[in-house]
């Protein structure tokens, strides 16, 4: 079912989306995007330049977070604007847990155009990964 503009109001929660992200995912990800950065590979090289070990594409980590936001709405195509900034890295050991990460959204602004600002908290570890992390979508 797809989200009306009449089923929201400023203050609404999104539901709480955990995601897992683990090693397998990396390389998946790498093998569809064409991003091959040994950062996301290897723990010698991303510990060389100064990360803490294996981190999670930027990419990746903003399109789970907006997932949150496309199932809320019912339709991808409904998400009309999004940006995020990245504030921290999403680290991802070498075991099959992975790195968890957490999304939390709530609806910031609805407009007279139909169009509803939802302002998301993403978090890995207990630390904030993504900061002014802001989906719009076009409701009907």
């Amino acid at each position: 079912m797809t989200l009306r503009l009449t089923d929201v109001e400023v203050g609404t929660a999104l539901p709480e989306q955990v995601s897992r992200v683990t090693r397998a995912d990396l390389v998946r990800y790498a093998g569809a995007s064409g991003d091959l950065n040994v950062i996301h590979w290897s723990d010698r090289v991303a510990r060389e330049v100064g990360l803490p070990g294996v981190i999670a594409h930027g990419m990746l980590t903003a399109g789970i977070a907006v997932r949150a936001v496309s199932q809320w709405v019912g339709d991808p195509g409904a998400v009309v604007d999004y940006q995020v900034r990245f504030s921290r890295p999403v680290v991802v050991p070498d075991d099959d847990e992975g790195a968890e990460l957490t999304v939390r959204g709530r609806v910031a602004a609805v407009g007279d155009d139909g169009r509803v600002r939802v302002d998301l908290t993403v978090t890995s570890g207990g630390d904030k990964v993504l900061s002014l992390a802001r989906a719009v979508v076009a409701l009907g």
